[in-house]
């Protein structure tokens, strides 16, 4: 089963399959299914194709999931950026926009950069 260009995986509920779309967490799932009156434990390989289309539909009208998601997301840093802002000039040197701290546990952020301190002497040379 495919919604908005993603493969949903059939063995699991549909309630969790539906986070498997970028956009959507357990919540929305939950609340989705709620709205389209689909009960939440049932697995993925056994939802009819209407229910399949009521989803597809109730998702286009109502969330913003996947490409189009992405793409207000990036307008957004953007316009931080743009405008100079504190969160803007910390997306701009790829550091954490919101208040963690930088000494240690920011590498997602910068990167895997693991500069550590050594003893300070030099091993002797082997001659």
């Amino acid at each position: 089963m495919r919604i908005a260009g993603i493969n949903i995986p059939d063995e699991k509920r549909i309630e969790v399959a539906l986070t498997y779309i970028y956009g959507i967490g357990l919540t929305t799932s939950r609340k989705v299914l709620s709205e389209i009156k689909i009960d939440p434990n049932v697995r993925a390989k056994d939802i009819s194709p209407t229910e399949v289309n009521k989803i597809k539909e109730h998702l286009d009208k109502n969330i913003k999931i996947e490409g189009e998601l992405r793409q207000v997301i990036k307008t957004d840093i953007g316009r931080l950026k743009d405008i100079q802002c504190y969160r803007g000039t910390r997306h701009m040197k790829h550091l954490p926009a919101h208040g963690q701290r930088t000494k240690t546990n920011s590498r997602t952020v910068r990167g895997n950069i693991r500069k550590t301190a050594t003893s300070g002497k030099r091993k002797v040379e082997l001659k």
